[in-house]
């Protein structure tokens, strides 16, 4: 299943050239995330059961430069790689008619003692 966030290039997150950060496109990818487990309903179990679900990698290829203004939707599609859950984004540019960027992120869920857990079935749900 592919998700889908909107959002578009804000000032602040420029460089000196005038282009997104190449750090930024780290925080549209997981702001994508946040929007994924909030539209499934997995904040509010997570917060519950104590369960983190972080990052341990993230590759990002660059390819068109984003700029002010610049409308853009990132697409997600999830993967359950035993035993990370990896996010695989493309970020659109709307406004210029491309794909900015790519990215492949690992995760792995954690308890609050830093202990891996079994993915469960309501999160593995988000990905069919």
């Amino acid at each position: 299943m592919k998700h889908c966030f909107k959002t578009n290039v804000r000032g602040y997150e420029l460089d000196s050239y005038g282009h997104v950060n190449n750090a930024v496109y780290v925080s549209y990818t997981e702001q994508a995330r946040w929007e994924i487990l909030k539209n499934a309903g997995l904040l509010d179990s997570f917060l519950e059961t104590n369960l983190l679900l972080v990052v341990t990698e993230t590759n990002i290829r660059y390819m068109h430069e984003l700029k002010l203004f610049d409308d853009i939707e990132i697409e997600t599609n999830i993967k359950f790689e035993a035993p990370y859950l990896v996010f695989y984004h493309n970020i659109i540019n709307v406004t210029g008619n491309n794909k900015a960027a790519k990215a492949e992120v690992k995760t792995l869920l954690i308890d609050k003692d830093r202990i891996p857990q079994d993915i469960p079935e309501e999160l593995m749900t988000i990905m069919k």
